[in-house]
């Protein structure tokens, strides 16, 4: 069902006036106005922009401002200077009747708000069909105080007609299936890193030191002593003898780790978190498998090459090179640069500049599973040897911590990506001694002032190059 209303284009509201001329207001709104047509208008510089005739260049002649919501979609379509309102529901029924409704219109162009996933279903219809351009709300705030669902799509739509609105990155529908795998494999991950954490507690509750002498309680000696506590086994003799591999040299720690007090409500609670526990290690599998059959089966033949590619960066492994091609894709051209693409990942260092002194500068807000799996990847490439990773990692640590230091190490992972797909080309480590050689005067500086700090005279003098 659908509510309609239609009026004529007209500046209904100083914040969507199309002239540049200034409008009778009281002083405060005008101030406010103005500075919200300044930071939209003019400041921007957009080439649409015309002195001689003091208006704005029609960009789409035909287009359509959508504010989405859980229930509802409020639609303003803008067509030939005239102005038409309708409010749909969400249901796909009745998201098919917007869309018979644009097409009828003749639309072109859709623009929405990236809200939460309610923008999806949406898009899901549409796509295709229409452009899309999903906008960040952020860069197309209206007055403040006057945010009513009419006046918001009425403010996108001005705006797209203009052509003032970013479109933000919306990967193609094969690469948002692999997303939704791997999405829902760190999901799973962190659900299974969080039982096993509760287990730990329940053993330390109950006076068992496993965790001491095994370095991963829940391997396979860890697992068959676990079933026999929880069954409630108490020999930490017996116990002991479960013990696999290299663990049977410790016999003698296992059976004191093992001689604890767990009480029969604990011993029901480690039974169940180890069936929840066994349980996600399954559904891990079951995931991984698929994803791995998503990636050999996508339209897109460059996708499991851009995985492969992914790979030959020390540090990326398998997982983490899915999860990078899920969220970014595989066509570098929706990125201007390698910069851009960690400015929108928000792996980049905050840009802060006041009265010509720069601050620090938080990272942005990106995408927190692209984050999440580099900064994985810059753990594992730091702890590498002999590699360019680990080098800028012990470059970076002593000035900036070690969590600051994986960022930026991230950082470059996701930069040194970005190019081999770009380019298809496989990585190529630059070696540890990088950075001795691009800053050989510098480093020459830095080992005579700690020499001369010792009390030493130090001469430099260059020796020629070995036969």
């Amino acid at each position: 069902m659908a509510w309609q209303r239609s009026s004529g284009l007209g500046a209904n509201s100083p914040e969507i006036s199309l002239t540049r001329e200034p409008v009778e207001a009281p002083s405060s709104v005008a101030a406010e106005q103005a500075s919200t047509k300044n930071r939209l208008f003019l400041v921007r510089g957009s080439p649409a922009t015309t002195e001689k005739e003091g208006s704005m260049h029609v960009v789409y002649e035909c287009c359509c401002g959508m504010d989405v919501h859980a229930k509802t979609v409020v639609a303003c379509l803008l067509k030939a200077g005239k102005k038409e309102i309708r409010t749909f529901s969400t249901m796909t029924a009745d998201l098919f009747a917007l869309l018979d409704w644009l097409s009828e219109a003749g639309c072109t162009h859709v623009a929405m708000e990236s809200t939460g996933v309610y923008w999806k279903p949406v898009c899901n219809i549409v796509e295709g069909q229409r452009q899309v351009l999903l906008v960040n709300a952020r860069h197309i705030k209206a007055v403040p105080g006057r945010k009513p669902d009419v006046r918001d799509c009425e403010w996108l739509a001005e705006l797209l007609r203009h052509g003032l609105v970013r479109a933000s990155f919306i990967p193609p529908r094969e690469i948002r299936e692999i997303r939704e795998l791997t999405r829902y494999r760190q999901a799973v991950v962190k659900e299974h890193t969080a039982v096993a954490n509760r287990i730990q507690k329940v053993l330390e509750s109950g006076n068992i030191k496993l965790g001491q002498v095994a370095s991963d309680v829940l391997g396979l000696s860890g697992r068959l002593m676990l079933r026999e506590l929880a069954a409630g086994e108490q020999d930490g003799e017996k116990l002991a003898e479960l013990a696999q591999g290299r663990l049977k040299t410790k016999k003698a720690e296992l059976r004191q780790a093992l001689a604890g007090q767990l009480t029969v409500v604990q011993r029901w609670v480690l039974n169940e978190l180890l069936a929840r526990w066994e349980e996600l290690d399954r559904a891990l599998t079951r995931v991984e498998t698929r994803i791995r059959e998503e990636v050999e089966a996508c339209p897109d033949p460059f996708v499991p090459e851009a995985v492969v590619l992914l790979d030959s960066i020390p540090g990326i492994g398998e997982h983490v090179a899915h999860a990078i091609v899920a969220e970014i894709g595989v066509d570098m051209a929706q990125f201007p640069s390698d910069r851009h693409l960690g400015s929108w990942a928000g792996m980049s260092p905050g840009n802060n500049e006041s009265a010509g002194k720069r601050r620090r500068g938080q990272t942005t807000k990106g995408s927190p599973y692209l984050r999440t799996a580099l900064i994985e990847a810059a753990w594992a490439a730091s702890h590498g040897k002999g590699t360019y990773w680990a080098a800028k990692y012990k470059r970076l640590v002593r000035r900036l911590g070690k969590k600051k230091a994986l960022v930026a190490v991230g950082h470059t992972l996701l930069r040194v990506a970005y190019y081999l797909l770009k380019r298809r080309v496989r990585y190529t480590d630059l070696g540890s001694d990088y950075f001795d050689h691009v800053q050989v005067q510098r480093q020459r500086q830095r080992l005579v002032q700690r020499l001369e700090a010792l009390g030493v005279k130090v001469t430099l003098e260059e020796v020629g190059e070995a036969a």
